[in-house]
C-alpha cells in the first residue's frame, strides 16, 4: 500500500511516499502563491508524479484552520486557499482519498510516534516555527481539534502586548504582540536585519555591507560560527519562543513541547533558550514531568504526518462496519 503525504507551508512544498513504516525521499518545490488554481496545480502535479499504482490515500498538512470532517480550508494566512473545499477538488482530480489538516496538527501526530513508526506519547503540544507559527495538540492519545477544528493555533496566542495601548487592531493576522508576529521565520529576519544595522562589524552586517540581503537563516550560520552579535539574536529569538512553551504548559501540561518546523534547524542555539525562559514562566508544579525538545522527524515531520495521518483514516474507515451491518 502507498499513502503520499503533502507538507504545505508559505515557502515550499513537500511530498513524499509512505509504504508500511518507510518514509520515501521528500520532493520539494517552492509554493506557488500567485492564487488558489496555481497552487492546487501545482500539488496535483507534484503528487502525480510520486504515485504509483498502488497508491490508496493522499494525506495534507496545510497552515490554516481546516474543517476535518469536510476538508474545507476556513480560513489561510500565509497560502490562497481560504474557503477552497480542498479535500473535495484534489479527490476529483487525483482519484484517490484525501485527508485535509492544519500542518501542525499533522506534525504533532508524526512526533507522538518514533522512528519505527510507534505511537508512544499520549499528551504531546507541538510548536512549528517557519514562515509562520502554528500549533498540534495530541491529547489522551488522539488528535485534538476543537469545536471548529481550529485547536493549537499557539502562533496566535499573544506573548506581549502594551495593554495601554487601544487594544482593537484592525488589518490582516497575525497580530503585533502574537507568538507568530514576534517569533515566526519572518520575526527572526527583522531581527536579523536590524542586527546588521546595529552592528556594522558583525558578520551580518558585513554581509549587509556588501549588499546581500540579511535573513534569519544568515543569523543562525552566524550563530553558529560564533558570532556575538548573531548569537544575541537567536537569543533573543529562543526567548520569545519560551514565552510560547510556558503557555502551552501552562494550558496543557503535556508529557512533550516538541519544537519543529524550519527552526529546529537552529538546534541548541534556539532549544537552550526556549527552555530556560519557559522554566521561568511556568507556574511551579507544572511542567515537571514535561520534556523540551526538537522534532524527532525534524523537517521531515510535516510530510510524515500528513502520510499517517492518510494512513489512520483508511485504517479506520476498514474498521468501521458498514451502513445497515449488524452491530
Amino acid at each position: 500500500m502507498q499513502v503520499i503525504g503533502v507538507d504545505l507551508g508559505g515557502t515550499k512544498v513537500a511530498v513524499a511516499t509512505l509504504r508500511g513504516r518507510e518514509l520515501g525521499d521528500s520532493t520539494i518545490e517552492p509554493t506557488q502563491l500567485s492564487n488558489s488554481d496555481a497552487l492546487i496545480g501545482q500539488l496535483v502535479e507534484m503528487v502525480e508524479s510520486a504515485r504509483d499504482p498502488s497508491l490508496e490515500a493522499v494525506g495534507i498538512g496545510v497552515p490554516s484552520v481546516v474543517d476535518f470532517d469536510t476538508g474545507r480550508v476556513v480560513s489561510s494566512v500565509n497560502i490562497p486557499l481560504a474557503d477552497v473545499p480542498l479535500r473535495q477538488v484534489l479527490g476529483e482530480r487525483l482519484g484517490v482519498p484525501v485527508f485535509v489538516d492544519n500542518d501542525a496538527t499533522v506534525a504533532a501526530l508524526a512526533e507522538a510516534h518514533d522512528e519505527q513508526l510507534r505511537r508512544i506519547v499520549d499528551d504531546l503540544v507541538m510548536i512549528t516555527v517557519g514562515t509562520g507559527v502554528g500549533g498540534g495538540l495530541i491529547l489522551g492519545g488522539r488528535i485534538y481539534r476543537g469545536a471548529s477544528g481550529g485547536a493549537g493555533e499557539f502562533g496566535h496566542t499573544i506573548v506581549g502586548l502594551d495593554l495601554e495601548q487601544e487594544l482593537v487592531e484592525l488589518g490582516r493576522f497575525p497580530r503585533r504582540g502574537s507568538l507568530e508576529y514576534e517569533a515566526s521565520g519572518r520575526a527572526l529576519d527583522r531581527l536579523a536585519g536590524q542586527c546588521a544595522l546595529d552592528h556594522p562589524d558583525s558578520k551580518l552586517g558585513r554581509l549587509r555591507g556588501e549588499g546581500g540581503a540579511v535573513l534569519g537563516a544568515d543569523a543562525v550560520k552566524a550563530a553558529a560560527d560564533g558570532d556575538a552579535a548573531a548569537r544575541s539574536v537567536l537569543q533573543r529569538w529562543g526567548e520569545r519562543v519560551g514565552i510560547g512553551v510556558a503557555n502551552a504548559i501552562n494550558t496543557f501540561d503535556p508529557q512533550e513541547v516538541v519544537i519543529g518546523g524550519g527552526a529546529a534547524r537552529a538546534g541548541d542555539l534556539l532549544l537552550e533558550p526556549v527552555r530556560r525562559v519557559a522554566a521561568g514562566y511556568v507556574l511551579p508544579g507544572l511542567g515537571t514531568r514535561t520534556e523540551i525538545r526538537l522534532a524527532r522527524h525534524g523537517v521531515h515531520a510535516g510530510v510524515l504526518g500528513a502520510a499517517l495521518l492518510a494512513a489512520h483514516e483508511l485504517e479506520t474507515s476498514a474498521s468501521r462496519p458498514a451502513p445497515g451491518a449488524a452491530r
